[in-house]
């Protein structure tokens, strides 16, 4: 039977030693040792022991961007839904390993300031895509965008952390309801129009009777049918 890859190894032999002996006490050199590794090849997968720990949120941020780059306006809300879901489901593949993470950041203040980091991250993210799609630069628009940003984040670690606990058998299905309740908090702006598209009224007075100008007035809404194409009943 094959060894698992020497990614894992590590990673094993960490959480492992940081239960036995603590994070603080434990080195990069233990952590070597105790997978049958040596440091070089620690480093060639991982830049330090608070790496061992955490997720690749480079990659995670990255498949949240192709995601969000692919939906229109008329389907941003669908895309922020599925790039929250595709990070709840990367924790759901991790299974133990998540957990023994979140029980390791719980108690170390350390990691929880990474993890806290790394959150905003996210934030800023979803901020961003929803600020773009609104097209609103007012300083209201730019509150809205950033209270929507938190209350996705929000949702889906209220969801995350349910499932590490052990409190939720069907996290999918949570984080989709929870999405569902957060975007139903921020209705959608209208979307832009094409050039040209819409219908424009024009108010006047004048001192005709207005059986005498609804003839003209047919006539002229008509033409202007005729010209773009649309019938007039």
């Amino acid at each position: 039977m094959s060894k698992p890859p020497a990614r894992t190894r590590l990673a094993d032999a960490a959480f492992a030693l940081f239960d036995e002996r603590g994070y603080e006490q434990t080195t990069i050199d233990d952590i070597a040792e105790r997978a049958g590794l040596g440091r070089t090849t620690f480093f060639r997968h991982y830049r330090s022991k608070e790496e061992v720990i955490f997720p690749d949120h480079d990659r995670l941020l990255e498949l949240i961007r192709d995601r969000l780059a692919t939906s229109s306006h008329s389907t941003a809300l669908v895309a922020v839904s599925d790039a929250v879901r595709l990070v709840l489901l990367h924790y759901i593949d991790e299974g133990d390993l998540a957990r023994r993470r979140y029980a390791l950041t719980s108690k170390v203040a350390a990691l929880r300031d990474r993890e806290i980091a790394s959150v905003a991250r996210y934030q800023r993210l979803f901020r961003e895509f929803i600020a773009d799609w609104m097209g609103d630069p007012t300083e209201s628009a730019s509150l809205r965008a950033e209270l929507m940003a938190a209350s996705v984040v929000a949702a889906h670690n209220h969801v995350l952390r349910r499932w590490l606990r052990g409190e939720s058998t069907d996290p999918v299905a949570e984080v989709d309801e929870a999405m569902r309740e957060v975007l139903a908090l921020f209705p959608a702006p209208a979307s832009p129009s094409e050039p040209g598209a819409g219908t424009t009224i024009v108010a006047f007075r004048t001192g005709q009777n207005i059986d005498a100008l609804l003839p003209s007035l047919r006539r002229l809404v008509e033409e202007g049918a005729k010209q773009s194409g649309t019938r007039v009943t």
